[in-house]
């Protein structure tokens, strides 16, 4: 978040407006999510799934400006993609790992305790064959 910050001061006015606000609307609301989801365990799977379309948002209006030449340099375009990309990576993990898939998919069911035996005396029985 704060790298586009800094890209987007150094947009040229035309941009600033328009574009960087989009930009900064829009990672925010990445940051937002990826704190929510991160902290509301209970609503993990929903938020990630509202992460991961919010960065495909934010990857278009990205893509966006730079057809527009709105960065000051491809170099400050490629830094940003690159921490984009990982970022895209990051989510998509975190999204697979609630979602599993597959014929060797962890059971999403919480593991059950072992049974207890009833009494001291049925524990200290032998089983006969």
């Amino acid at each position: 978040m704060l790298d586009i910050e800094k890209s987007v001061l150094q947009f040229p006015k035309r941009h600033q407006h328009v574009s960087g606000q989009q930009l900064r609307q829009q990672i925010f609301k990445v940051v937002q999510l990826a704190s929510r989801a991160w902290c509301k365990p209970a609503e993990r799977l929903t938020l990630v799934e509202a992460l991961d379309e919010a960065i495909i948002d934010f990857r278009i209006t990205f893509q966006l400006a730079k057809r527009l030449q709105a960065f000051a340099s491809f170099g400050q375009f490629e830094d940003l993609a690159r921490k984009l990309a990982e970022l895209g990576r990051e989510v998509g993990g975190w999204k697979r790992q609630l979602h599993p898939k597959g014929q060797n998919a962890v059971s999403r069911a919480k593991p059950q305790r072992a049974s207890t035996l009833s009494t001291p005396s049925a524990s200290t029985c032998e089983v006969i064959p």
